[in-house]
């Protein structure tokens, strides 16, 4: 779908004396620390494919030839990705400890505030570009349901891998002796809509693009640079007493993140 924006869950309020309870409060809408004259990624990006060229004739090979993962641990990690917040308890094995609203809120209050970045800076060359979705063009099962709803967003850039690429960049400075497993997740995270069949080859690559450009940009933010500051303080805790996952699912995840897509 269309870049999803990220929110944190806010606790309702409880209760308040038995005659008449409050209305519960809204959920606060975590602020992007971005605001949209900051970076113009339409302009940065290259356009997307358009029929008669070799990209576009490359992104339709790709979309055939993975349909072949239908039914294979790939096509079940890809299900499994399609939830985009997820990543952040996706990359539990890659961190070597699970982080949980509960033990690291600052991290994920800052993955909220950047969720929203996400989608700011991949709407636009979306909805300008209008790509469809590879499903559109070429027959094959996909790996989530089909929806109206997904017909109608647009392909290019992957908002969802740009989200996946933006977490994994930034996890890799919070850990950096766990970059490489890290990033290895987060590639394996944007492979899953091509595996899935819900995005193009280009879009996915144009998401790493896109998650990179944001960070970039995320850096030249002081709000950010604090908040950061904070959460390399929390995850480092939280990675001294959490406890490992487990070693037989990690090594069985390792497996299939090094799965060969292309």
């Amino acid at each position: 779908m269309r870049m999803m924006q990220v929110l944190v869950s806010v606790a309702a309020v409880g209760l308040i004396g038995a005659a008449e309870a409050p209305k519960p409060a809204a959920p606060a809408v975590p602020q992007p620390y971005l605001t949209a004259e900051d970076v113009d990624t339409y302009k940065i990006l290259p356009p997307a494919p358009v029929a008669g060229t070799t990209r576009y004739e490359a992104d339709r090979t790709l979309y055939l030839q993975t349909r072949k993962f239908e039914g294979t641990p790939r096509w079940e990690m890809a299900k499994g990705d399609d939830n985009s917040f997820g990543i952040i308890k996706g990359m539990s094995c890659a961190l070597g400890a699970e982080l949980t609203p509960q033990n690291a809120p600052k991290t994920y209050a800052l993955f909220a505030r950047v969720g929203r970045d996400a989608s700011q800076i991949t709407n636009r060359p979306k909805d300008i570009y209008k790509r469809q979705r590879p499903y559109l063009i070429d027959e094959g099962n996909t790996c989530i349901a089909k929806s109206e709803g997904l017909a109608k967003s647009p392909d290019y850039p992957s908002g969802h891998n740009t989200w996946g690429w933006t977490v994994g960049l930034l996890l890799s400075e919070i850990a950096p002796d766990r970059a490489t497993p890290i990033m290895s997740r987060a590639r394996a995270f944007g492979e899953s809509r091509m595996v899935c069949g819900v995005h193009n080859m280009s879009a996915v690559h144009m998401g790493w693009a896109n998650g990179s450009i944001l960070v970039a940009a995320l850096h030249g933010k002081e709000a950010f640079r604090k908040d950061l500051d904070e959460v390399r303080k929390e995850v480092a805790a939280v990675r001294k007493t959490a406890p490992a996952p487990d070693a037989a699912k990690c090594a069985a995840e390792a497996e299939v993140v090094a799965t060969n897509v292309y």
